[in-house]
């Protein structure tokens, strides 16, 4: 409640009385058989008034703004409290919070490839500038580098070691692959970049570079005939992918202080669980090309190594190497600081004290642009903002508090977001309803969610009231052409992930392309105004689209005396999971005894349609006290989720039902502390897993329990 919010929130509410990962996925939309036509759902009053405040032309000055700036984390502070002043002008009440945070910048790079010959090739390691696209010639643009990356030399033959998943690693040694001494050269995809060097690490290599191919690109490729950004929708050739290499599965937020805020002096825990000991930095796949062909016709072809992901669309044969006497030398210099990181904080209150929702998404970007990572979101939350100071200036309250977030830190680590969490981690647990995220807003004209299953009947309710990007066809339309109706099972990669695990139901949403859209460049300066402007999304309405919808999503979430949760679909989720997990123990030789999970299952399925009848008496008796009963039941259930520890030798995942899996960082595992023992061969903590997960749900039944 409220008088119990740290003084920092209660300060913003007493003056009232006011987020792999990043990249999805690319798609390729399936037309229905017969196509589908869901009339609009008529708005309500307040509703048409939320809809009608959001403008793509505002939306497209917001961008312009962030897009034009430099806002590394630790480095936007300026354009945290321009956020804070907007949202101020909007009604809503609003300040800025800092946290004092491990980070690193870089310094210098320098890559020098050596022939056996004695012949050298060195890559530009940066990208182009181009005329079309001013931000890429701003003299303060950021270099190409990797966020926690080591500073340190290295000078080796190296080895190609395809996607630098685990499996990866343990081919190349069953193959008698030579790792220890050597450099390793990655493929960007698979599982995430921190996890690459880690594993490279782990198996003795002392550098890695990671590159991006263009076996990514679908069909929009200069191989298959078009024009390569700025001149077409095909990636530059220069394009680099920035990103975190922090070990995300382990734990995310501060490397230093883990499982409390930085703030102030705080003491410093070592990281070295969480940040690599060698030096890394990513590369363009113009410049991976020399490196790779110097391979070719040594070590394992990679037509011969039957692994997804192994080989690309490069005119290479991605062999393992290493080719003897051919080298690299490798030198990355970073600057390891303490610095501030800003969030910016807006708050509207509730007649409801006791019920929160939240919505956030991170402000900090890799590149001056930024225009779909993050800023697309970044855009349409100022535009959210302002949409619902149309209805406060008509003298609107919510029913629950509408806490708005603008977090700083997100790209290398999830930071800003993990560390508000950890210092208002008693309120959060005891008010809040859902975290909402929006991360890439919009990318692309195809909108997607993942999200824990007792928000997808209402996320997929809510679509049917946005007409998509101006046209006849109702969002949920689109979305379901291009999903087929498929909702994402939440890992990690972005914002939402500190919420989730503290057992605060979460979703995640934004627009990407199919695999016939323009190439978006993650985490690159052509990631740019420019870009979207003229390939992303040219009249800003896919933006628009997105902001009338997590508008109308929050209003509903806020504003309905009724939580619009299905908890039924969460126990039918359930099932799904544990059908999922049958299906690895079968492929596996491990015997296990998961009854106790099975009967878990099914006496939270029980409850949860007892807590659906006991929703519909309430509605039907007009009893608020129920009501009110069953709307804290729905708040609170998936606390039990949280309730048995976290995850083996990663304590911050505590969400038993899901979590990032181990060598992915981003993609999810259900199941995690069961899937993820029989994976790795140790049956006894599979068991005792089986138990922890059993007994979770059963927390979660019990807090149902009518």
């Amino acid at each position: 409640m409220w008088h119990r919010v740290p003084q920092v929130l209660a300060l913003v509410t007493l003056s009232l009385t006011s987020a792999n990962a990043c990249s999805h996925k690319r798609l390729t939309p399936q037309p229905l058989t017969k196509r589908q036509d869901t009339p609009l759902v008529p708005l309500t009053a307040e509703e048409t008034t939320l809809v009608e405040a959001i403008s793509n032309t505002t939306i497209s000055d917001w961008s312009y703004y962030y897009t034009h700036g430099a806002h590394l984390a630790g480095k936007n502070l300026s354009m945290a409290e321009w956020t804070a002043d907007h949202w101020t002008e909007s009604g809503w009440n609003s300040t800025v919070l800092a946290y004092n945070v491990s980070l690193n910048y870089p310094v210098d790079k320098s890559l020098t490839l050596t022939y056996s010959n004695g012949s050298t090739f060195q890559p530009s390691l940066e990208e182009a500038v181009l005329s079309q696209d001013e931000t890429t010639s701003y003299p303060n643009r950021i270099p190409t580098f990797h966020g926690y990356s080591a500073s340190g030399t290295a000078d080796a033959e190296y080895v190609y070691v395809g996607l630098g998943s685990q499996d990866d690693f343990t081919k190349l040694v069953e193959l008698g692959v030579e790792l220890e001494g050597k450099i390793a050269i990655a493929k960007y995809g698979g599982p995430f970049r921190g996890l690459k060097v880690k594993n490279a690490q782990q198996n003795g290599m002392i550098g890695v570079v990671i590159f991006t191919d263009t076996s990514d690109d679908g069909n929009i490729t200069e191989a298959n005939g078009y024009a390569a950004y700025p001149d077409g929708p095909a990636r530059n050739p220069s394009s680099v992918q920035r990103g975190s290499v922090q070990f995300l599965s382990t734990y995310p937020g501060d490397p230093t202080t883990p499982g409390y805020p930085s703030k102030g002096d705080p003491p410093r825990a070592d990281a070295s669980s969480v940040r690599p000991n060698i030096p890394s930095f990513p590369l363009s796949y113009v410049d991976a090309i020399p490196i790779l062909a110097s391979l070719d016709g040594y070590g394992i072809p990679g037509s011969s190594i039957d692994l997804q992901g192994w080989t690309g669309a490069l005119n290479v044969s991605y062999s393992t190497g290493p080719a003897p006497g051919t080298k690299i030398n490798m030198t990355n210099l970073m600057n390891d600081t303490y610095t501030p990181l800003w969030d910016t904080i807006g708050i509207i209150n509730g007649t409801n004290s006791d019920e929160t929702i939240v919505i956030g998404n991170h402000r900090d970007a890799w590149i001056i642009g930024g225009a779909a990572d993050p800023n697309s979101g970044t855009a349409i939350i100022v535009e959210l903002a302002k949409a619902f100071g149309s209805l406060l200036s008509q003298g609107w309250k919510p029913k629950r508090t509408i806490v708005l977030a603008s977090w700083d830190g997100e790209e290398y680590g999830l930071l800003g977001s993990t560390e508000f969490v950890e210092e208002y981690i008693p309120w959060l647990t005891e008010t809040t309803i859902s975290y909402l995220n929006i991360d890439v807003g919009a990318s692309g004209p195809w909108p997607y969610f993942d999200a824990s299953p007792e928000l997808h009947s209402l996320a997929t309710d809510v679509m049917k009231k946005v007409s998509w990007m101006n046209t006849n066809r109702t969002m949920y339309d689109v979305w379901l052409e291009y999903t087929q109706g498929s909702i994402g099972v939440l890992g990690s990669g972005s914002d939402y992930t500190a919420f989730l695990h503290k057992g605060i139901g979460s979703m995640d949403m934004g627009t990407g392309g199919s695999s016939t859209d323009p190439i978006y460049h993650y985490h690159s300066n052509f990631d740019s105004y420019h870009w979207m402007s003229t390939f992303g999304d040219p009249e800003f309405l896919a933006h628009k689209s997105m902001a009338q919808y997590l508008s109308l999503l929050a209003y509903s979430l806020a504003n309905d005396d009724l939580i619009q949760f299905d908890l039924p679909n969460y126990a039918t989720q359930l099932d799904k999971y544990y059908d999922d997990l049958l299906t690895t123990i079968n492929t596996t030789s491990q015997t296990l005894d998961t009854s106790s999970l099975r009967s878990a299952i099914d006496e939270f399925t029980t409850r949860a349609q007892e807590v659906k009848d006991l929703e519909q008496q309430a509605l039907s008796d007009d009893d608020s006290d129920l009501l009110t009963e069953v709307n804290h039941k729905y708040r609170d259930f998936q606390r039990g989720f949280v309730s048995q520890g976290g995850l083996p030798d990663r304590e911050f995942f505590q969400h038993l039902i899901f979590a990032p899996g181990i060598d992915t960082g981003y993609a999810p595992t259900t199941y995690p502390g069961i899937t993820e023992a029989l994976e790795a061969g140790n049956t006894t903590l599979a068991a005792e897993y089986v138990k922890k997960t059993a007994d979770a749900i059963l927390a979660a039944a019990d807090i149902i329990k009518p």
